[in-house]
């Protein structure tokens, strides 16, 4: 096949940035693997009154607090810059966690959004995490803000998912998961001393085993410093999610809670299709709901009733510029909690359990979801899930009634290790010997805290029984003393085919391999904060050995002490075309082997200040000609009230066979009248589809995410109507069980 080559004009420039980079430098020395504290949960006879004043309430000054924190960054190991106070205490229900963050400037603390779950790593914020099965991979976050935003995500696997899935889009899932949602009350107060801010988390809220002690672990963002600082210190490249570095709480006589909660909407919506035969605006009521009960505090069971998702955020627009699948994310509330538990394979690239697939149709129509139920949690040291959903038939585009089905198991060893297995199910309801399936099994085998081998096994079945049907995927990692490799090898047969599951490409063998090296320097007066030089690779090859893709990756990233950063990378990169495929209208790409290379420069300003920028570009060779990939976002906030991000994505391709380009335009818009009350708006224009789209939301948010939706959307289509939709949605929680 003929070989073609390009090379861009900034690829001698890069490389000399990256060797640039390459100076030596020096770190404290620490025991992170044996020096973890201690603290103790006090028991309470009087509650305190959450009102954020943790100074003047009685309760909380006859506990005696802690803190000693320590940077991370910008001064690695040293003490944090300001004072931070933390006590710990509990009821026979509750559980409190209260924080003063002493700051000699507070007329300087950083605040950039208001929302719950807003995005507190650019701001002056308060973040800790509960392992309260003491299994050293599991966790839930909460933290707050100086106006007490209400922040709250998941952890399984101590937040490790797949390390480069190509995804176009984040995800969701593979960690950590923002979108699980806990009922809990948090208020903050400023004054001269700083802020301060308390938690009251009820035990029926999250899950743990009586009679065990619980890994925790505390942050504190100082942002006019960029300081991050850390109870139980860790090492650089670590985050909070590393639950095997945590620190201990003692103390804990719990006592099991009873947990119901039913949690109803109503719903009306009025709709109108300009491309129908019938253009009239149609109403439609709805009803419907969930029942949550906590058969043990470490087991739930929901129930769900004509599932609704109307509130949740519409998908952004993307523009495949390849041969494969894009790759969407999940939103959806009721499977994103404890979404990690049913995850199985290789998240982003090849998952063998896509939640997306139930309720969502291949054109991403929406299939109605009649009920189903989901059993999760943990027994022992053991994680185990059931989730049976049914869906209803959709005449318009042929959708049959079915009914989805996964099971999982998981046992955790001791020492960061588990062995798992999976199974996956779509049965049609209305028509015989309509299923596909999928069996699995994982593992996991830690290697102290400084390493780790994990892989899978999978294979799916269906009525045509193919051959090869089987996936596989060997990893290995080590994450210690400033450095970060990985290597992997990846197979998917010609005959695997998940169902309910993701595949960004179909029968493949593919190796990757990363090296990647954190390095501080050792001036104390420079601006740098680190560097990371790093070299990545993956390739693709099919079963008759020809490479479908090749992509070298060598790249340096310069941080900042300011928040100022850039990468400046280089791309070698094989694109291998067996068949002709068309990259857009008219655009036909032939069969050959494409060889090239391309620079790639990534530029974003300090992300806390009340405008910030970020850049990336992509400039070199494509397919026998070349491409220039560039997007832009403008982010500006006004106080803790408004923020908005505009982007553009500008993809411009001169092919052999002809040139294209494909752009999009991306303006989310935010306005918080509280916390819990705001108005969002995200409107978008796809110009491969002539398609511009507008949803707006405003949102009165009660306890977990629940309270009044107000949802408008609407699409154009070559300037004129496609469809449109008012939707207003109520839902409530209902504690049946004190």
């Amino acid at each position: 096949m003929p070989k073609k080559y390009a090379r861009p004009l900034g690829l001698l420039r890069c490389t000399l940035f990256l060797l640039l980079g390459m100076i030596p430098v020096t770190l404290p020395a620490q025991d992170f693997e044996n020096n973890r504290p201690t603290v103790q949960a006090v028991p309470l006879a009087e509650r305190p009154e959450i009102d954020g004043e943790v100074r003047e309430d009685d309760v909380w000054q006859a506990i005696t607090p802690f803190g000693n924190l320590i940077q991370t960054q910008p001064n690695f190991g040293e003490a944090a810059s300001e004072k931070t106070e933390i006590r710990i205490a509990y009821t026979a229900d509750t559980f409190y966690v209260s924080v003063v963050c002493y700051d000699a400037e507070p007329d300087k603390l950083v605040v950039s959004d208001a929302r719950r779950d807003a995005n507190l790593d650019n701001t002056d914020a308060f973040i800790f995490i509960l392992d309260t099965y003491k299994d050293s991979q599991n966790g839930f976050i909460f933290g707050t803000n100086s106006l007490g935003v209400e922040y709250d995500a998941q952890v399984d696997n101590e937040g490790q998912g797949n390390f480069n899935a190509n995804r176009q889009q984040g995800g969701t899932i593979g960690g950590f998961n923002l979108n699980w949602d806990a009922a809990y009350e948090v208020k903050t107060k400023v004054g001269e001393f700083g802020w301060s801010a308390e938690f009251a988390i009820p035990l029926r809220t999250i899950r743990f085993q009586a009679g065990k002690d619980w890994g925790i672990n505390f942050r504190r963002n100082i942002r006019k410093t960029n300081e991050i600082v850390y109870w139980a210190s860790l090492p650089i490249g670590f985050s909070l999610n590393r639950l095997s570095l945590a620190g201990t709480l003692t103390g804990l006589d719990l006592r099991n809670p009873g947990n119901l909660k039913v949690i109803p909407y109503v719903l009306g919506r009025l709709d109108r299709d300009y491309e129908a035969v019938d253009t009239s605006t149609e109403f439609t009521p709805e009803v419907g709901g969930d029942i949550k009960y906590s058969i043990t505090p470490s087991l739930t069971l929901d129930l769900t009733y004509n599932t609704d998702f109307a509130q949740v955020e519409v998908d952004d627009q993307q523009v495949n510029l390849d041969r494969f699948n894009l790759f969407f994310p999940e939103k959806r509330p009721f499977f994103l909690e404890n979404a990690g538990l049913f995850s199985v394979g290789s998240p982003g690239e090849v998952d063998l359990f896509f939640s997306r697939r139930i309720g969502i149709g291949d054109e991403g129509n929406i299939v109605p979801i009649i009920g189903g139920a989901r059993l999760s949690g943990k027994l022992n040291r053991t994680n185990v899930g059931f989730l049976s959903m049914f869906t209803d038939d959709v005449d318009d585009v042929g959708i049959e009634k079915n009914n989805f089905t996964v099971a999982r198991v998981n046992h955790e060893f001791k020492g960061r290790t588990a062995l798992g297995a999976a199974f996956i199910s779509r049965t049609g309801l209305e028509t015989d010997d309509d299923y596909n399936r999928t069996i699995a099994i994982d593992g996991k085998l830690g290697l102290g805290n400084k390493a780790r081998m994990s892989g899978f096994y999978a294979r799916s079945s269906d009525p045509e029984d193919p051959d090869d049907a089987h996936a596989f995927k060997f990893q290995t990692d080590y994450q210690w003393n400033n450095w970060v490799m990985r290597a992997a090898y990846t197979e998917v047969g010609e005959g695997f085919n998940p169902e309910v599951g993701f595949l960004l490409r179909s029968s493949f063998r593919k190796p990757e391999a990363l090296v990647l090296h954190h390095m501080r320097p050792k001036r104390e007066n420079t601006k740098i904060l680190e560097y990371r030089p790093h070299i990545s690779y993956r390739g693709y090859w099919n079963f008759e050995g020809f490479q479908e893709t090749g992509f070298l990756h060598v790249d340096n990233h310069w941080e900042y002490k300011s928040g100022l950063e850039f990468h400046t990378g280089v791309n070698f990169t094989t694109e291998g075309v067996v068949e002709a495929f068309e990259i857009s209208d008219g655009v036909i790409v032939q069969p050959g082997t494409y060889n090239h290379a391309e620079s790639q420069l990534i530029f974003f300003t300090n992300r806390s200040k009340p405008i910030s920028v970020n850049i990336r570009s992509v400039m070199g060779g494509s397919f026998g000609g070349s491409r220039y990939l560039n997007s832009a976002t403008l982010s500006f906030r006004r106080g803790d009230k408004f923020n908005a991000d505009f982007t553009y994505q500008y993809n411009k391709f001169n092919l052999p066979v002809g040139d294209f380009s494909a752009n999009i335009f991306r303006s989310q818009i935010t306005y918080a009248f509280t916390p819990t009350m705001f108005v969002q708006g995200l409107i978008q224009n796809n110009t491969t589809r002539e398609l511009w789209a507008a949803n707006i939301r405003f949102s009165w948010l009660q306890r977990a995410n629940t309270g009044l939706f107000v949802v408008y959307n609407h699409n154009l289509q070559d300037g004129s109507p496609l469809n449109n939709s008012i939707i207003i949605k109520y839902t409530r929680i209902f504690d049946l069980v004190k």
